[in-house]
């Protein structure tokens, strides 16, 4: 099996979520920040596969010692560098994930599912047990799930195919496919934060750190054919439960729509 292989078997589960009628389906502020309020946790989810893997493949620990490939250490080192410290849209270092509270805030959309979500963590030291507890809608439950499983019992390539397919590999047409509804949709409204955001992971994932996600799949699997089956199952189930999620955002837009009319 290659990363071809792959490629061809998730190609359909990319393409309904590239041509995902969600998109078009936001339309007015009110469904804009539904929609944010709810992808944000997906955001901030992304930062623990990053760290597993930073974990699993580079050292973490004192005293240190070298650990893996070289060129595998650089791409999580160098992905977890612009991930926690990049330069915002006003030239300061900040998360990724702080940007995109930064823009909610701009677009007057709530912040505080988010916020108080992480709260209730540092509270119950616990990811499961606050997943299970909130309040957040039953498919994003099964996303932050799944997220969280892979990252603290998948074996290394395992937590590689959740960040590279499900994520890295996927980014930049998707949030290309966002971004020009937002252009068209919203053209009078404030959007520079947000906007800046989507291009940005745009400019990334795409000429940097999607192209080094796949050789570092082909680096943890080699010539090990159960690994990339193991790689291709944990791919196909990240793309199906973020499927779920857009079709969980497009009820409740459409809950919501029904309720105002």
């Amino acid at each position: 099996m290659t990363i071809k292989t792959i490629e061809s078997t998730i190609a359909p589960f990319q393409k309904q979520l590239l041509e995902h009628p969600l998109y078009a389906k936001i339309g007015t502020p009110s469904e804009l920040h539904l929609f944010l309020e709810n992808h944000v946790f997906a955001v901030w989810d992304f930062m623990s596969l990053l760290k597993a893997l930073q974990n699993q493949l580079t050292c973490t620990t004192t005293p240190w010692v070298p650990v893996g490939n070289p060129n595998t250490r650089y791409l999580i080192n160098e992905i977890v560098l612009a991930e926690e410290t990049d330069i915002n849209s006003n030239g300061e270092r900040q998360s990724h994930f702080e940007m995109y509270l930064d823009a909610m805030q701009e677009t007057g959309a709530n912040t505080e599912n988010m916020t108080g979500f992480l709260a209730d963590l540092e509270s119950s030291k616990n990811i499961f047990i606050t997943i299970k507890k909130s309040n957040l809608p039953k498919d994003l439950k099964a996303f932050l799930t799944f997220t969280f499983e892979v990252a603290f019992y998948g074996k290394p390539h395992e937590i590689a195919a959740a960040f590279t397919f499900g994520r890295e590999d996927l980014i930049p047409n998707m949030f290309t496919e966002i971004l020009k509804n937002f252009e068209a949709n919203f053209p009078e409204q404030n959007l520079s934060k947000l906007l800046y955001y989507f291009e940005r992971h745009i400019e990334l994932d795409e000429d940097e750190h999607g192209p080094m996600a796949l050789k570092m799949i082909e680096e943890l699997c080699g010539d090990d054919d159960q690994k990339w089956k193991e790689v291709e199952a944990v791919s196909i189930t990240a793309l199906e439960k973020r499927i779920q999620l857009w079709n969980a955002i497009e009820t409740l837009l459409f809950e919501k729509a029904s309720v105002l009319n």
